[in-house]
């Protein structure tokens, strides 16, 4: 068809048209326009296509070669040449643009539907193309965070190892420290255990050693001329034996002075005086057996004519101490003074002895209980009634309410714990008369013993026992009846010897100790009394302070003016009197003076003038 021989032609007028020159815009998608908006629009020819035909139809085919190549200039020519021959040739333009405008619009559309496939496989690819891309970055990613992740794995793994390995390092090493504080603290402890040991041990030789020497001393008392039991012994035997006990005093003696600088007796220094005292015990029981043998001898020979003086000297004696005593009563009468206490005082002094004795009876059943449980409340009772008292000091100070919260507790019938452990003298229809005569008992002993060692201890011990005396007025009338029992002299009275009473136990009603090894010295007696005095003295003028009642003192000072008083109408005791008197006026003088005043200094000056002389 003659159209195909002019493509290239109508092509190239295309190509020049305005619908020809499409330029791209990157941002159509932004605005919303269509992207081949342009493409799909219906073409148009311009109105000088049909001159265009018309003259390309006559040009040589070999020319379509040339098409892509022509440029725009090339046109001038062909459009000079149209207009000059554009009037003859109007109608077989529109003819040939007819078919030309049919087969361009078929054309188009054909190649709208390529492009359209065309842009669509395009953009199906772009689209995949991305994805994969997309999908390579997340993949790349992946493997950066995964290398970034392991290599910090790696570290934090190595960063774990590391301090592992200072924490075992630091274990090792703390556990050596401690391995070696420990072997030093158990050093440390078996020298100070060792150390204890000897210290201890050195104490007990200590102690043994003080036995050893009041041992010897002891029984080289027996060994004097004026011992009773050496009488019988010739001079030369006695001096003998005297002569080597006091050779085994000073080897003893030697021992004790080298720990007088504060150190220890020796294992040697033992054996000294344990072989000392040994050989002292020997000559003692030499001298006894020798002494027996003479008695035993002279026994014989005297026998017969002993018999028979022996009611006449007993007759006589009787009839030497009835004189005696009615020249030494007549005597005091004289003076103005007594050997006994007054009838009254005795009384009252029998009634609180015969109190305490049914109290020891009342709770018989109590102290010889022969069952387990039974002895062991009784021991328990003992313990919560004797030891708040030992825990009185003379430093005690804010503690003596606690000890006697106590004790009131106790006697009251309440629990107390002692020991760790609860009991109650209620516990046992006898613990209350029990718990009260050992509680009396240990107030007395305080006074014996710590109060005598220590002076200034009576005041709070007498201050706690007030206490009690006036809240229990029976554990006063106990404390009354031991005091009198252990120091007749708080009565006052000097029991007199009674005929058939054995000198032992004459000895013991006037307070002395009496033990296998014989009386008691001088000064322990006096130190003894001497304690118990100042107790008594301190316990006539203090008042419990935490008393919610209100009136004197359970047992005040008119016993201690009448003590006092009733003690300078007596004959005076040598060394005992004079030892009293200072104790009681040291104690109590000042209450005294206070209260009596001028009767008072009366009694003072009756002492100096008058009682001092004897």
């Amino acid at each position: 068809m003659p159209s195909e021989s002019l493509r290239w032609e109508t092509l190239q007028a295309l190509k020049n048209s305005p619908k020809g020159k499409i330029s791209f815009d990157p941002f159509w998608l932004e605005r919303g326009e269509p992207l081949l908006a342009g493409c799909k629009d219906s073409p148009s020819l311009s109105p000088i296509a049909g001159v265009i035909l018309e003259r390309l139809s006559s040009a040589p085919l070999q020319k379509s070669s040339s098409f892509l190549g022509s440029r725009s200039g090339d046109s001038s020519p062909v459009l000079s040449e149209v207009s000059i021959s554009s009037t003859g040739s109007v109608a077989d333009v529109r003819s040939h643009q007819t078919v030309f405008y049919l087969s361009t619009q078929l054309a188009l559309r054909v190649r709208q539907e390529m492009q359209e496939k065309l842009v669509a496989a395009v953009a199906s690819a772009e689209s995949e193309q991305l994805k994969r891309f997309e999908e390579l970055m997340e993949l790349k990613q992946r493997q950066e965070y995964q290398s970034m992740r392991d290599m910090m794995e790696r570290e934090t793994k190595e960063s774990i190892g590391r301090q592992e390995k200072l924490k075992e390092e630091q274990r090792r090493r703390i556990t050596l420290v401690n391995l070696r504080l420990r072997e030093a603290e158990q050093q440390r402890l078996r020298e100070a255990e060792l150390e204890r040991q000897r210290q201890a041990e050195g104490r007990e030789r200590l102690r043994s050693l003080n036995s050893i020497q009041e041992e010897i001393l002891q029984l080289n008392q027996l060994l004097e001329p004026s011992t009773q039991t050496k009488t019988d012994l010739p001079p030369a035997s006695l001096s003998s034996y005297s002569t080597r006990g006091n050779q085994l005093c000073s080897q003893v003696s030697e021992v004790v002075r080298k720990t007088a600088e504060g150190n220890f007796p020796s294992l040697e220094d033992m054996t000294v005086a344990e072989r000392a005292l040994h050989e002292m015990r020997a000559l003692i029981r030499l001298m006894q057996e020798e002494a027996a043998n003479v008695r035993e001898k002279k026994k014989k020979e005297q026998e017969q004519e002993e018999e028979r003086r022996k009611q006449a000297e007993l007759l006589a004696k009787q009839e030497g101490e009835k004189k005696a005593a009615q020249l030494a009563k007549e005597k005091a009468q004289r003076k103005g003074l007594q050997n006994s206490a007054e009838d009254v005082t005795l009384k009252w002094y029998k009634d609180l002895q015969e109190a305490a004795s049914r109290c020891a009876q009342s709770f018989e059943q109590l102290s010889s209980a022969k069952d387990g449980q039974t002895k062991k409340l009784k021991l328990e009772l003992q313990k919560a009634a004797t030891i708040p008292v030992s825990q009185i000091a003379s430093n005690s100070g804010s503690q003596l309410r606690e000890i006697f919260d106590k004790i009131d507790k106790l006697l009251s019938g309440r629990p107390v714990v002692s020991g760790g452990k609860s009991v109650s003298t209620s516990q046992h229809p006898q613990g209350l008369d029990f718990a009260s005569y050992k509680l009396a008992e240990k107030f007395v002993k305080q006074g014996e013993e710590e109060v005598a060692s220590h002076h200034e201890a009576a005041f709070p011990i007498a201050v706690v026992a007030s206490g009690v005396w006036e809240l229990h007025p029976q554990v006063g009338d106990l404390i009354l009846a031991h005091l009198h029992k252990k120091c007749p002299y708080a009565i006052p009275h000097y029991p007199p010897m009674k005929e058939g009473t054995p000198v032992d136990e004459y000895q013991r009603i006037l307070g002395y100790r009496v033990d296998d090894s014989g009386v008691e010295g001088q000064d322990s007696f006096l130190k003894r009394m001497s304690g118990m005095i100042r107790l008594y003295a301190a316990i006539i003028q203090l008042k419990w302070p935490y008393s919610s009642k209100q009136g004197p003192v359970p047992h005040g000072l008119n016993h201690g003016w009448r003590w006092l008083a009733q003690m300078l109408n007596m004959e005076p005791l040598a060394d005992v009197t004079a030892t009293l008197l200072f104790d009681f006026l040291e104690v109590c003088g000042n209450a005294l003076m206070n209260q009596y005043r001028s009767q008072f200094w009366k009694l003072i000056l009756l002492l100096k003038e008058e009682y001092f002389p004897r």
